[in-house]
């Protein structure tokens, strides 16, 4: 190897390494300019060819180094190109970026992440106070609720539920103790509305609802001193019943598109001539409306007369109206997938309101969707995954249950490979919520409003909901399909859409919002840059865009080289944590992450503007996005259990799936990337070696289905926080029961079914055969004892409802469209 070769080798060698450590540019033109004296000192190279590399280092650092210089010859041209090409944005979509804040998504989106930064985290805890709540009012509350009587009896909780919720402060647990709430955690506002949610879902949205997006957390986070002073201590003590009307026939998921609006103007109020606002709206979908004493609602605002100020559309404001008030119509009902909960539409037209109704008062005008979209959190954070887990949990002790107690030819159908796929599923996706809620609850307990994230879980949980639900259902058969007292799933099932549909709708949650936002919040970069082209100083703009923009170049440098050198090495060329079971997990998290900034800065510099409207490409972006926070949430809990030798299987598979899926996920971006070559390119940097992961396999898959088919530690861990009666006429009681009864029988009746094919018993039928093998001394009087308990026990759950004629009569129930 000649001089010439070696120093290019040396040089090439140093900027990759340079480059993956992400060393500053000081440090390259530090040891590039030692590195060039020394070669220029020993080697004998020729006079020409040393001059031309000193130019090309000189020509290269000085105007990189000389910022006045960088920012004349290079950045004022970028800025001017930028700027033309920055795509227009609307008010909404910029309110929705600037509300919130960033966490572990700008980790996931460095391609470096800090892996000590997440497992030293504290992990939450309930206080005294909340967990006497759960142990006390909340286990109380789940003893009173009946759900066939609520679904199909009454359509609604009975009175005694509602004055109960009301008395408990059920709907306080946001408000601040100094107004008489109880001012919860996150953590335990959480655990309330899962225990609930295994017990009735309507109860569960019931309370949810106002601890949420709502009156309360908008009137703590923006109302005057007055209006808190007023309502807080009205709505903690159930004086007040909230609802918040925010989705009309026009405006869904486009809050921007809402037709409902109010126009500045002087009227009566009182006796009083006042400034106020005349609002005409027409909402629907809105939950305890029917019921509700105080409105909360949604508007575009106009001052046409100028009564404000010079500017006419004052944007989406929000409003606090009690609906007795006179022009408030509110009372009629929807029916939401037969889980009764109140909803309904309400409107109004010219109805008269004072301007200190205003949530937040004449100061807040125009912020109401920037006031909405940081209080999503609650909603998309707190409550929707709540429910999600919940029924994941429940979903998971009792299909297990149910798979070990049912036998389809004389063997459990927990023994079926077919079944353990669905079990495995079950087992892996609860495991995965509940990782995911405690995380991100545990950020939100620290003060954090990570919207992305919110977006994230909302999306996953409810769609893991939806597919662990259907595995129970599938497993269950009849059994989840014949409605009635003793199908303790089906009103699980019929609420899958309620979760999907709320709080953004999932389709557009996915290809819109995660990456769509994720993008441009968590990069390290491109909101500066933003930011900086929106500035109105070109001046500053150009400091602030330089800085960005050359940080930028040296980011996308950096994780192209990482996710080259991590791809060639399987990850062994980045550190972990030191534990030895989960340590290949967090490496590869290291290389994927890198991959991932990797394909959003080419994704956004081919297609610019255009990324938002090629919304499948967006979608798969987000879903890279999405595994790399689930799978992070699932080793910080495992963690942060102690890691607990029985759930290393779940660990196992959800890492494992999750890294499949995000491969999947990649591909896919690629395959369907509009510059080809670029993407061969860049799959080959992600994935040298071609496809790198597979999805987790039958062994152990299996591993999981028995952890969910036996009583034990792990699957306790798995399913902690339901609601799990005590009572023996409770079905859920007895599918416990018979749970034990059944796995104490089983050597027994595996003797006695080998006794019946043998010939030594004649009878056919297991009862009969137990009858005959007890007769013969085959089995004690106590083994018989054993397998009649376990017979009856099963028998019992697996029965199903049946209704005379009479009960089907047909009820008439008035409606229109609306």
């Amino acid at each position: 190897m000649n001089q010439f070769t070696l120093f290019l080798t040396v040089c090439l060698v140093f900027a990759c390494t340079f480059a993956f450590l992400r060393s500053t540019l000081w440090l390259w033109a530090m040891f590039y300019g030692l590195l060039l004296a020394g070669f220029s000192y020993y080697a004998t190279s020729s006079a020409l060819l040393l001059i031309v590399f000193w130019l090309c280092f000189l020509l290269i650092f000085i105007p990189l180094l000389v910022v006045p210089l960088r920012q004349k010859l290079i950045s004022s041209r970028l800025f001017a190109i930028y700027r033309k090409l920055l795509p227009t944005m609307s008010d909404t979509e910029r309110e929705a970026l600037e509300a919130g804040n960033v966490w572990w998504d700008a980790e996931l989106f460095s391609g470096k992440p800090d892996w000590q930064k997440l497992l030293s985290m504290p992990v939450p805890t309930l206080s005294q106070e909340e967990q006497a709540f759960l142990d006390g009012p909340v286990e109380e509350l789940c003893k009173m609720l009946d759900d066939w009587h609520i679904t199909h009896e009454r359509y609604d909780l009975p009175p005694e539920v509602w004055e109960f919720i009301k008395q408990q402060r059920f709907f306080a647990m946001i408000i601040p103790k100094q107004y008489g709430g109880l001012e919860f955690s996150a953590l335990a506002h959480s655990a309330v509305v899962m225990k609930l949610s295994t017990r009735s879902v309507t109860a569960a949205v019931t309370v949810m609802v106002p601890n949420s997006l709502g009156p309360g957390i908008l009137l703590m986070q923006y109302g005057t001193d007055a209006q808190k002073e007023y309502y807080l201590p009205r709505l903690a003590s159930g004086e007040e019943i909230p609802c918040f009307a925010l989705t009309g026939p026009e405006a869904g998921s486009d809050a921007g598109g809402m037709q409902d609006y109010g126009i500045v103007s002087r009227g009566e109020f009182e006796g009083k001539q006042v400034l106020g606002i005349r609002a005409t709206w027409n909402k629907r979908y809105i939950t305890l409306g029917p019921i509700a004493t105080l409105l909360g609602l949604a508007f575009k605002l106009y001052d046409p007369d100028h009564l404000l100020g010079d500017k006419e559309n004052l944007g989406i404001t929000l409003a606090l109206i009690p609906t007795k008030h006179p022009g408030v119509n509110i009372g009629r009902r929807h029916f939401p997938v037969n889980i009764p909960f109140q909803n309904g539409p309400n409107n109004g037209k010219d109805v008269f309101i004072p301007m200190d109704w205003v949530i937040g008062g004449q100061d807040r005008i125009g912020q109401g969707w920037r006031m909405l979209v940081e209080c999503l959190s609650d909603g998309r954070g707190i409550s929707l995954p709540a429910l999600s887990t919940g029924a994941g949990k429940f979903a998971s002790r009792t299909t297990g249950a149910y798979a070990r107690i049912r036998k389809q030819f004389n063997v459990s159908i927990g023994e079926f490979e077919g079944v353990q796929e669905f079990l495995a599923r079950i087992g892996g996706l609860t495991y995965l919520m509940e990782s995911a809620r405690i995380l991100t609850l545990g950020s939100l307990d620290q003060g954090e409003k990570p919207s992305v994230i919110t977006a994230i879980i909302k999306f996953h949980m409810t769609e893991n909901m939806r597919q662990v639900v259907n595995d129970a259902m599938d497993i269950h058969g009849g059994k989840g399909v014949m409605l009635g007292p003793r199908n303790y799933l089906a009103r699980s099932y019929q609420s899958i859409p309620v979760g999907i549909t709320v709080e953004g709708a999932n389709i557009l949650t996915r290809s819109m919002i995660i990456f769509g936002q994720g993008a441009i919040r968590c990069h390290p970069y491109v909101l500066t840059e933003m930011q900086a082209a929106a500035n109105t100083d070109p001046k500053e703009g150009l400091k602030q865009f330089d800085k960005a923009i050359f940080g930028h170049i040296g980011f996308t440098i950096s994780n192209v080289v990482r996710t080259f050198l991590l791809g060639l090495s399987n990850a062994y060329l980045c550190l972990a944590p030191h534990t030895v079971d989960t340590a290949k997990y967090y490496r590869q998290l290291t290389r994927m992450s890198a991959a991932f900034a990797m394909l959003a800065d080419f994704a956004m510099l081919i297609l610019g503007g255009a990324l938002k409207r090629r919304e499948r490409l967006s979608a798969r972006l987000g879903d890279v996005l999405s595994h790399l926070y689930l799978i992070s949430a699932v080793l910080k809990h495992h963690q942060d259990q102690g890691r607990p030798e029985d759930d290393k299987v779940l660990v196992e598979w959800n890492a494992q799936r999750s890294f499949y899926l995000i491969q999947e996920a990649i591909y896919d971006f690629l395959d369907n990337f509009p510059v080809q070559s670029l993407a061969f390119a860049l799959r080959f940097l992600i994935f040298p070696f071609g496809r790198s992961y597979s999805k987790p396999d039958d062994v152990l898959e299996s591993r999981i289905a028995k952890l969910l088919l036996s009583p034990g530690n792990a699957r306790d861990r798995l399913t902690t926080g339901i609601y799990l009666p005590n009572e023996s006429d409770e079905v859920v009681y007895m599918l416990e029961d018979a749970l034990i009864k059944t796995i104490a029988a089983e050597s027994l009746q595996t003797r006695l079914i080998k006794a019946i094919r043998s010939g030594q018993l004649k009878s056919l039928i297991i009862v009969e055969a137990v009858n005959e093998a007890s007769t013969t001394g085959m089995i004690t009087d106590q083994e018989a004892k054993t397998l009649r308990a376990a017979i009856d026990a099963s028998r019992e759950v697996i029965a199903v409802d049946d209704f005379a004629k009479e009960e089907f009569q047909p009820a008439i129930a008035p409606g229109h469209a609306n």
